[in-house]
C-alpha cells in the first residue's frame, strides 16, 4: 500500500481509464481504421501509466522535505522505502515505459514517434528537479502532460492511418481529441494552482516560487476564481452549440449535471476558501470534473448512436 500511495495509484487509474474511454467509447465506433490492435493499445496504456508513475515517484523523492511539512502522514521515501530503492524503481518504470514506446513506434512504422515517450519522461524529471519551482511553468507543464496523454491516442492510433481519402474525417475526429485535450489542460492548470494553495506552507519553507507565495493566498484565490469562469463559459458554449442544438438531450443533461454543476459549485466555494482543508476539497472537485468530462465523450457517442 505504501508503494501504491507513492505513485498516486488513483491518478494512474484515472489516466488509464481516460485512455480506454477514448479508444473504446469513441474511436472504436467511428468506422475508421486504427493503427493499433487491442493488445498494442493495452501496451500504449501501460507505457503511459509506467512513465506517469515514474514521474510521481521522482517528484516524491525530490519533494520529500516539502511533504514532511504539508503531508507528513503520506511520506514514504526515507521511512518505508529507501531513497536508493525509490531511484531504482523510477529507472525501471521509465525503462519499461520508454521501451514499450519504442516497440509501438516501430510496430506502426513510425520509429520517430518513440521520441514522444522520451520527451515525456525527461520533462517529468526536469520538472521534479527544478522546473516546478519556477513560477507557473511547473503548473503549465503538468497540465500539458495530461493533455498529451489524450493526444497520444490520436498520434499512435489515427495519424499512421491517414490517407487522402479519409483525411477530412480523420481531421474532424482528431479535432475532437484536441478539444478534450484543451479542456483537460484548462481544468488541470487551475487544479495545480489550487494544489499550490493547499501546499503553500511547505512550499514556502522549501524556497519554492509558486503563485500563492508570490501573490499571497488571498490574491491567488481570486486569480483562481477568475480563471474558473473560463471553463464555465466554454462548457456552456459547447453544450449549447454542439449538444443541445443537435437534439442530444441526454448528453446535454449529463453535461449540465456532472460537469457544469460541479464547476459552478467550485466557483461558489472559491469565494470563501481560505484553509488547507478548503483547497484540498476543491482540488478533488476539479479531479471529478476531469473524470466526468472525459467520460462525456462516451455519453455523447452513445446519445448520437441511439438518439
Amino acid at each position: 500500500m505504501s508503494f501504491l500511495k507513492l505513485i498516486r495509484y488513483q491518478n494512474l487509474i484515472l489516466l488509464a481509464l481516460m485512455q480506454l474511454v477514448f479508444r473504446y467509447g469513441f474511436l472504436e465506433s467511428q468506422s475508421i481504421p486504427l493503427a493499433l490492435n487491442d493488445w498494442q493499445f493495452a501496451l500504449l496504456v501501460l507505457s503511459t501509466v509506467c512513465i506517469a508513475a515514474g514521474g510521481y515517484l521522482i517528484n516524491n523523492i525530490f519533494d520529500r522535505g516539502t511533504d514532511e511539512i504539508n503531508k507528513p502522514q503520506d511520506v514514504v521515501i526515507g521511512k518505508q522505502i529507501s531513497e536508493s530503492m525509490g531511484y531504482n524503481i523510477y529507472i525501471a518504470l521509465n525503462v519499461v515505459g520508454v521501451g514499450i514506446g519504442f516497440y509501438l513506434a516501430n510496430a506502426i512504422h513510425k520509429s520517430n514517434f518513440a521520441a514522444v515517450f522520451i520527451i515525456i519522461a525527461a520533462t517529468l524529471y526536469v520538472y521534479a528537479n527544478g522546473l516546478k519551482q519556477t513560477l507557473l511553468i511547473g503548473n503549465i507543464i503538468i497540465a500539458l502532460l495530461l493533455s498529451l496523454s489524450i493526444l497520444i491516442i490520436g498520434i499512435f492510433d489515427l495519424l499512421p492511418m491517414i490517407v487522402p481519402e479519409n483525411q477530412a474525417n480523420m481531421g474532424v475526429i482528431f479535432g475532437i481529441l484536441i478539444d478534450y485535450a484543451v479542456f483537460a489542460f484548462i481544468i488541470n492548470f487551475i487544479r495545480e494552482i489550487v494544489k499550490d494553495l493547499e501546499d503553500v506552507n511547505g512550499d514556502y519553507n522549501q524556497g519554492m516560487n509558486t503563485l500563492p507565495i508570490v501573490l499571497g493566498v488571498a490574491r491567488t484565490a481570486k486569480v483562481v476564481l477568475g480563471l474558473s469562469f473560463i471553463p464555465l463559459g466554454l462548457i456552456i458554449y459547447y453544450i449549447n452549440e454542439h449538444l443541445f442544438s443537435n437534439n442530444l438531450y441526454y448528453a446535454s443533461g449529463y453535461g449540465f449535471v456532472f460537469i457544469l454543476a460541479p464547476l459552478i459549485y467550485f466557483t461558489v466555494k472559491m469565494f470563501g476558501a481560505k484553509s488547507q482543508k478548503d483547497f484540498h476539497h476543491l482540488s478533488k472537485v476539479l479531479k471529478l470534473v476531469i473524470f466526468f468530462g472525459i467520460l462525456s465523450i462516451a455519453i455523447i457517442n452513445f446519445n448520437i448512436k441511439y438518439a
